[in-house]
């Protein structure tokens, strides 16, 4: 299926993944509409630094997806919705969990609120790994049982569940994408890849990270970006869930010796407890099983981690004057 001239919005268009997908969208000649939070310096986040065509091709909305009145008037007109725009950091759902209720929930109800109304011919929602908490049995599979660990996971459940609740209500053209660890080039160092990259880039002899052991399921960004494309034009996709990972895990002590022999450098990892989850919050394994990606979108990820490590170390390099190494991002 051909993008060319298709109009398409992607909310969080400002953001880690949702830049990404933008760029990915306009080179493949869509007609993008970019959702990105207002706020008074007029910045597009990670879109700003993106090609001077890539900024003539958008459409760009400064707006928040809690306003139902801007969503539904960002919806109209638009055959596909992305929806990304969420708060993420777990850390900061533990001190401000009713925002994460205010943007992941009710910001996701006003989204299909508007592509209900609009009549949309497909929405893709974002969801996240974490729904899972620790899991029961692995590989984990799209029909495992759902877990809210943290604000932020039981937050993503709700969204995903009223995902669910209007597909099956009104047959509204939903997907729910779950993607397990996205990594990759202006990831923010509330996550660890970024965190101990920055470290060691600085020189830092002793790297602060949380705890060494929870294993996870890393993918690189563009293939995260690929499976959203696909998931929007698979045949029989609605009111399906579909993980994106690799069926592979790394731990972090693994993925920090990774980091340094990559970078060639030598450094200790040291324990900060600002990095520690609560005990029973804690996630200590993620492997997606990707058989329901394959069959359904013909998506598997395409990018070793070694590879995708070492493009994300050197963009950073490249960038690491907008990243403070004494600092971590929730």
């Amino acid at each position: 299926m051909s993008w060319a001239g298709r109009k398409v919005l992607v909310t969080g268009a400002d953001g880690f993944i949702g830049s990404h997908l933008t760029e990915r969208l306009v080179a493949l000649g869509a007609d993008v509409r970019a959702f990105c939070l207002y706020n008074s310096n007029g910045s597009w986040g990670w879109l700003d630094g993106a090609e001077p065509a890539v900024h003539r091709s958008l459409d760009v909305r400064l707006g928040d997806i809690r306003d139902a009145r801007f969503v539904e008037e960002a919806c109209r007109g638009v055959e596909t919705v992305f929806h990304l725009a969420a708060l993420i950091a777990i850390p900061y759902s533990y001190a401000a969990p009713e925002s994460f209720v205010d943007t992941n929930v009710k910001g996701t109800l006003n989204v299909l609120e508007a592509v209900r109304r609009a009549g949309c011919r497909r929405m893709v929602h974002t969801s996240t790994s974490e729904v899972y908490g620790t899991p029961e049995s692995l590989p984990i599979r799209e029909t495992h049982p759902l877990q809210g660990q943290s604000p932020y996971s039981a937050s993503k459940i709700a969204a995903d569940k009223l995902c669910e609740a209007y597909h099956l209500s009104f047959g509204l053209p939903v997907v729910t994408l779950r993607p397990f660890n996205t990594y990759g080039p202006r990831q923010s160092t509330r996550a660890v890849l970024p965190t101990l990259l920055v470290q060691l880039l600085a020189g830092r002899a002793e790297v602060k990270l949380g705890r060494l052991d929870p294993r996870r399921d890393l993918t690189f960004v563009a293939d995260t970006v690929e499976g959203f494309v696909r998931a929007a034009e698979a045949p029989g996709a609605e009111g399906e869930v579909v993980q994106l990972g690799t069926g592979r895990t790394v731990s972090v002590g693994e993925l920090f010796e990774a980091a340094c022999r990559a970078l060639g450098v030598r450094a200790e990892a040291v324990q900060e407890k600002e990095r520690l989850r609560p005990d029973k919050s804690e996630v200590m394994v993620l492997l997606s099983d990707p058989a329901k990606a394959k069959a359904l979108l013909g998506w598997e990820a395409a990018t070793a981690l070694e590879e995708g490590l070492l493009r994300t170390a050197r963009w950073i390099e490249k960038n690491l004057a907008l990243y403070d190494p004494e600092r971590y991002h929730v």
